[in-house]
């Protein structure tokens, strides 16, 4: 099948959601009213509250979420087949993620910019809080885990990458500054920056970077650097370097996607890997990881952390939720559906693909999930924009790179929330301090990095894509029960939040023996941890609902 025709209705399909259904879903069932001071403006402190224009809130939101997770994930699943692939990112996309993202969003910025999970407490109970925010510690802890390793890993792969990445973080400071201190307009100088960084993605092609190996070999040394660097990102100001950084990478971003689709719509190449694969020998059954698997690029718990942590702190009117909330989530999509058609129709034959996609733990190797994206990115621009084929491949990897790093910076101050709020409910002072909770934030996820068994990928991700399907699930069961105290219909949330807890349920059980025979305790013990709380704020949302439900009838009754 023509991938050109695939990505055309997909993207149509995306296009008529946000039109109708995400108007729909504005008017209706989140309902946005205009008169609603955002935390922005209340709590205004010019370091997490900043009134931010939507468009450059639009592009620090969309980078935050659009790490490499969506296209990670994308490029394992196509060896299940490219169509259920290519159905999961386009349904999920507009009827689960775009809808948690948005929903999530909104709630907060109703509500003095509350994490998600802070706002459980509200919703169900206070016992709820602090299961769901103990839910998230674990989560953003693997997450902080899983980014720096990639980003380290993908360093030692195309080390021409180092460069241009890392002069990015000082055109963002010089940036945050014109802009902020001189009230410049942000547009001109990040168009740019942008044109500067890709002078040096084409310098960086002349001098690739390895790094002196100073703690076990370059990766690990890179991970310790990166940690480093994420600690101090999570305590400056949000001005200084996150929104420049991923005002430049949303940029990036749209235009990295649009020549990847304009080569594609020029070559407009064959699917040269199978619609169906459904067994695959020596590994995983695509149902229920088919939708574990591709994770973010169709639906993400961390994207809820992100509205509700971050972006909501920064929302100048609650109108704008509507295109950071929805449509930034779309944009997550259509970077999923890009990665499905790169590591499917970027292979020239079918032998080239099925040599790649050879067996289970080849399509699962760090080589195969990014090498499949950027070389088939590489080919499209090669093919139809005749770019040079070095430059192509590494401002396909600078782009990956950027944003596993925007997420990662993204993630690490969600996490210092996070602490802070939990030394709130346990009366611990101390976590309320930046640099304290920062400091946990950063550091301790190298005891997954390099504790037990030493540092592994294959460790990290089946725990991180099982956890970050199961805290979007109660992300939208959080938002079910606001939804039905508030009086309005719930279904819209409750349908996906039944499949997601299910399917989530089901994989981390199968996984759970998995983890078990093969003595991982440190895995073990976190699915354990996340399936009991799960199940725990579940039985007391169902609580919430039934004493809500009495008050009702009690009303009724001495009305």
């Amino acid at each position: 099948m023509n991938a050109a025709l695939i990505a055309f209705i997909a993207l149509f399909c995306f296009f008529l959601s946000y039109i109708f259904y995400s108007k729909f879903l504005a008017k209706r069932i989140y309902r946005l009213d205009a008169d609603i001071q955002t935390p922005a403006h209340e709590f205004q402190d010019g370091i997490d509250f900043v009134p931010t224009n939507k468009y450059v809130l639009f592009g620090h939101h969309f980078s935050s979420i659009a790490g490499a997770a969506p296209i990670v994930g994308p490029a394992i699943a196509v060896i299940w087949g490219w169509l259920p692939a290519v159905l999961w990112v386009v349904i999920g996309t507009i009827f689960i993620g775009a809808v948690h993202d948005f929903g999530c969003l909104v709630i907060s910025a109703k509500n003095k910019g509350h994490s998600i999970g802070d706002l459980t407490g509200y919703v169900i109970g206070k016992r709820a809080r602090a299961l769901f925010l103990t839910i998230i510690f674990f989560l953003t802890w693997v997450v902080i885990a899983v980014f720096a390793y990639i980003i380290s890993a993908l360093f030692s792969q195309f080390p021409t990458t180092v460069l241009p990445v890392n002069i990015q973080i000082i055109i963002a400071l010089i940036i945050g500054i014109i802009i902020y201190r001189t009230k410049f307009g942000i547009l001109v100088p990040s168009i740019i920056a942008l044109f500067v960084l890709y002078a040096f993605i084409y310098l960086g092609t002349f001098a690739p970077i390895h790094l002196p190996s100073f703690v076990g070999d370059q990766i690990e040394s890179w991970v310790v650097l990166l940690l480093i660097y994420a600690f101090i990102a999570s305590v400056l100001p949000v001005w200084l370097l996150l929104q420049p950084r991923d005002f430049i990478n949303s940029h990036q971003l749209f235009v990295g996607l649009g020549v990847m689709y304009l080569g594609l719509f020029i070559v407009h190449p064959k699917m040269v890997a199978p619609a169906l694969n459904l067994q695959v020998e020596g590994g995983l059954p695509w149902f229920p990881f088919l939708f574990i698997t591709i994770a973010c690029g169709a639906i993400s718990g961390f994207h809820g952390l992100v509205g509700s942590g971050t972006t909501s702190k920064q929302l100048n009117t609650i109108s704008d939720s509507r295109m950071i909330g929805y449509g930034s989530m779309l944009g997550e999509g259509s970077l999923g559906l890009m990665s499905i058609l790169a590591s499917t129709a970027g292979f020239a034959t079918v032998a080239a693909w099925k040599s790649h996609y050879s067996s289970w733990g080849s399509a699962e190797s760090m080589d195969a999930k990014i090498g499949a994206f950027v070389n088939g990115g590489a080919y499209f621009l090669k093919e139809g924009l005749m770019l040079p084929d070095g430059f192509g491949t590494t401002l396909i990897a600078v782009i990956v790179i950027s944003f596993a790093a925007t997420t990662l910076d993204t993630s690490t101050r969600i996490q210092r929330y996070i602490t802070a709020e939990l030394g709130e409910i346990y009366n611990i002072k101390i976590l309320a301090n930046r640099y304290v909770a920062s400091a946990i934030a950063a550091f301790t996820p190298l005891i997954l990095i390099f504790g037990g068994e030493g540092l592994s990928w294959k460790r990290l991700w089946p725990i991180f894509g099982a956890s970050n399907q199961m805290l979007a699930g109660l992300s939208l069961l959080v938002l079910s029960v606001y939804l039905f105290q508030k009086g309005r219909k719930a279904y819209f949330t409750l349908i996906p939040m039944i499949f997601l807890v299910v399917t989530t349920s089901i994989a981390m059980v199968i996984s759970l023996n998995d983890f078990m025979r093969s003595r991982n305790w440190v895995l073990t013990i976190l699915s354990i941890f996340i399936l009991s709380f799960s199940l725990w704020i579940i039985l007391e949302s169902i609580v919430a609902i039934r004493k809500m439900r009495m008050k009702v009838t009690q009303s009724d009754e001495l009305v």
